[in-house]
């Protein structure tokens, strides 16, 4: 059994960061509610995590190459821990903000360098049993967040989410010492500082200024600036790829319409698919009055339904053209936020949102076991890796965009189901904050009253964000539809000489 000890290690980082990204969405409304926190605070502790292995993901992994992969893990592993300890014991959503970033930071040092350590762990049949436990871990974080995290905050409380990575950290560390070899890239590049800063900042100035405009108009000084800033920024990023001698990212890569295509997919099926669960959990725990192990039940049958048919797929659809596998995913997630924005209605309660949760974790089964394989067979094998990068850094950034268009969505519609005006009170429900007002409403006529406007509020916001969700999905499956050309299923099979490459960072199930 000590020829596994590698996997564990990488296991066990993997799965701490990838639950991370899903874990805090049941604990918004008791961290708003314990640390005074309004709607875009929440918002950006959600973001800022995603948007720091967006950011850093690409950069993290060059870095591995030249200075070792398992010093570079270690590190990321030391910094998440450090940081999951800070977020615990902040005592404001500044402080807990912050360290949220420095938490992305270590999980972006843990996953560019995962696969890479697995694939110098492991040789043949050996690396194929690694490679499929390690897709199942991933798999099973997205499944198992909301439900860990509801049993966390409902019985020992919002902080413990973070601190029950410090004893899984410290396992990690010790067994990746004991068992994990050190390896590095003898060819590897120099890393591609303005590339990082450029992009990092354009990212960053785009989520902001969709969360300010979201809050003060799209039309403010503040939001244009911001807009400005971050399209000077990605200007500046395409400038330094083009001209730079060791671009993080070859943007010749984007010749081919099929990596094209992996990318938006990426990009809009997170955003789709995931973007608008912290909204819902905040419904379902202010205003149904649910705790948080039930708020995370009712989200378990998207991820589930995603895990147990992406298993299912990887065996059941190789061979079949990524044209169907993804633009056909893509399409069901569309059509299972269509169907919840149809059956949800003011008064109703949860089961209504649980045929919709269901469509659309299918098809997010059946898109993403495709994502990787297509995007390094759209490449040449030397740039494989990158590829896998890429998709990465997309489908963390599709997240964090897709917090803050679809916040901006849900809060307009929340002040639209109260009649336009209420903006005290919308701000109140977008923080979480409906069962304080119903609970300290007098009875009778008027907390009925109230009642009634909480209903239709939180039904036209999520009815709205549902909308988008299902916008984004659409105009991801028909990008797909559109540019992925044949209906042969060889674009979906990775080329053989990639894959050492391709494994220091291909896309995780998540």
């Amino acid at each position: 059994m000590r020829k596994w000890l590698p996997l564990t290690a990488v296991c066990l980082g993997a799965f701490m960061l990838l639950i991370d990204v899903t874990i805090v969405t049941v604990a918004l409304p008791d961290m708003a509610a314990d640390m005074r926190s309004g709607f875009a605070g929440l918002q950006w502790v959600m973001d800022v995590y995603a948007l720091a292995l967006a950011a850093l993901l690409l950069g993290a992994g060059s870095l591995a190459d030249r200075i070792g992969r398992r010093r570079v893990y270690l590190g990321g592993l030391g910094l998440f821990a450090a940081a999951s300890l800070a977020c615990g014991l902040a005592t404001g959503p500044a402080a807990l903000i912050a360290f949220r970033a420095v938490q992305g930071v270590g999980g972006a040092a843990m996953f560019a360098t995962t696969m890479a350590l697995l694939s110098g762990a492991y040789q043949g049949r050996d690396r194929g049993v690694a490679f499929g436990v390690w897709g199942a871990v991933n798999g099973a974080a997205a499944a198992a967040g909301p439900i860990i995290g509801g049993l966390l905050t409902e019985h020992f409380g919002w902080r413990w989410i973070f601190f029950i990575n410090l004893p899984v950290c410290a396992l990690a560390v010790y067994v990746t010492l004991k068992a994990v070899a050190e390896s590095r890239d003898p060819h590897a590049t120099r890393l591609d500082l303005p590339g990082m800063a450029t992009f990092t900042a354009g990212a960053g100035a785009l989520t902001y200024a969709v969360i300010r405009g979201g809050e003060n108009g799209w039309s403010s000084a503040t939001t244009l600036g911001l807009l400005g800033f971050a399209a000077a920024a990605f200007a500046g990023f395409v400038l330094v790829e083009l001209r730079g001698p060791h671009p993080m990212l070859d943007l010749s890569l984007f010749r081919s319409r099929t990596f094209v295509a992996v990318m938006a997919a990426g990009l809009l099926l997170s955003g789709a698919a995931f973007s608008y669960l912290m909204y819902v959990s905040l419904w379902l725990q202010s205003a149904e009055g649910m705790g948080p192990v039930g708020a995370g039940l009712v989200l378990l049958p998207l991820s589930a339904a995603g895990f147990v048919v992406a298993a299912a797929a990887g065996r059941l659809l190789h061979g079949v053209s990524p044209r169907l596998t993804i633009g056909g995913g893509l399409l069901l997630i569309g059509v299972g936020a269509l169907l919840q924005a149809w059956m949800l209605h003011a008064g109703d309660g949860w089961a209504v949102l649980v045929p919709g949760l269901l469509v659309t974790g299918v098809g997010v089964g059946a898109a993403t076991p495709a994502l990787a394989a297509t995007a390094m067979a759209a490449v040449t094998p030397a740039r494989a890796g990158m590829a896998g990068g890429a998709l990465n850094t997309a489908r963390q950034l599709g997240t964090a965009l897709g917090i803050a268009v679809l916040g901006a969505v849900f809060h307009a519609g929340l002040r639209s189901g109260l009649g336009g005006g209420g903006r005290g009170l919308s701000e109140a429900l977008a923080a979480g904050g409906a069962g304080r007002l119903l609970d300290g409403a007098p009875a009778g006529a008027a907390r009925d009253t109230l009642t009634g406007l909480v209903e239709a509020a939180f039904a036209s916001g999520l009815r709205d964000t549902f909308l988008v969700s299902a916008a984004m999905g659409l105009a991801g499956a028909l990008a797909v539809f559109l540019l992925i050309r044949g209906t042969s299923g060889t674009a979906a099979v990775p080329r053989p000489a990639a894959a050492p490459t391709a494994e220091r960072t291909a896309a995780a199930r998540s």
